[in-house]
């Protein structure tokens, strides 16, 4: 006999299309910035930062890191890896306005972000591999090749 299995009831017509994502609401809540409503009253609090999404998959073979970095000269990131762990350090340099232009938006984010991420001991930091093409940023973290078991016949 099949079991009913109820949906909790969320905002939008179709469940499966928007499902609920822990790890993008707490991006989402750790991006938010209760200074910024502020920004009006203290203008130079409203510092522009960039912080750039980065996508990490894990296939059979490797961990994958992809991130959207447009604007990013290649010589202005740093890769490293420490104790397992990868830190991605860069930088977008702001662009000046010149003086008979009005401003009436400005939303573009520049700055220098780092973030780090923490590899399994499984990973092999000696054969990375990268590429950055089109302002998209790909790291291929190979798996090392783990023991197989053997089976002993006992004689």
């Amino acid at each position: 006999m099949a079991e009913l299995v109820k949906k909790p009831a969320v905002p939008f017509a179709d469940y499966e299309a928007y499902p609920w994502e822990p790890f993008r609401a707490m991006r989402e809540l750790l991006r938010w910035d209760p200074f910024r409503e502020m920004a009006p009253v203290f203008p130079k609090f409203d510092k522009p930062t960039f912080f750039p999404s980065f996508d990490v998959t894990e296939t059979k073979d490797a961990y994958v890191f992809k991130a959207d970095l447009p604007g990013i000269k290649k010589e202005d990131l740093d890769i490293t890896f420490s104790n397992y762990r990868l830190q991605i350090n860069g930088k977008r340099e702001f662009t000046q306005e010149t003086k008979d232009e009005i401003v009436y938006a400005y939303e573009r984010q520049f700055g220098a972000f780092a973030r780090t991420f923490t590899l399994p001991e499984t990973a092999d930091l000696d054969n990375v591999k990268t590429d950055f093409i089109d302002g998209v940023l790909t790291l291929i973290v190979p798996k090392k090749a783990t023991a197989v078991a053997k089976k002993i016949p006992i004689s």
